[in-house]
């Protein structure tokens, strides 16, 4: 019987060491899934130049056109 006490805990520790790197693992891809997530969305902000944001929006009539010329003026100086 004492021959089997030092297998049942080494099972054991064997099983703690791949739980915690399972958790460890998913903490990590968690983290690196929000992180590129967190940086698309700021990209795609300035992807778009000003001007660009600017005449779409003058282009759905969001704006009018003396507003659109003295915003074009600000981005441009």
């Amino acid at each position: 019987m004492n021959c089997c006490w030092g297998m049942g805990f080494g099972m054991m520790f064997l099983w703690a060491i791949v739980l915690a790197a399972l958790v460890i693992g998913a903490i990590l891809l968690v983290r690196t899934l929000s992180q590129s997530n967190e940086q698309a969305g700021s990209g795609s902000v300035d992807a778009a130049s000003g001007l660009d944001v600017l005449e779409e929006r003058f282009a759905r009539g969001e704006i009018d056109r003396d507003e659109f010329e003295q915003r074009r003026r600000t981005l441009r100086s």
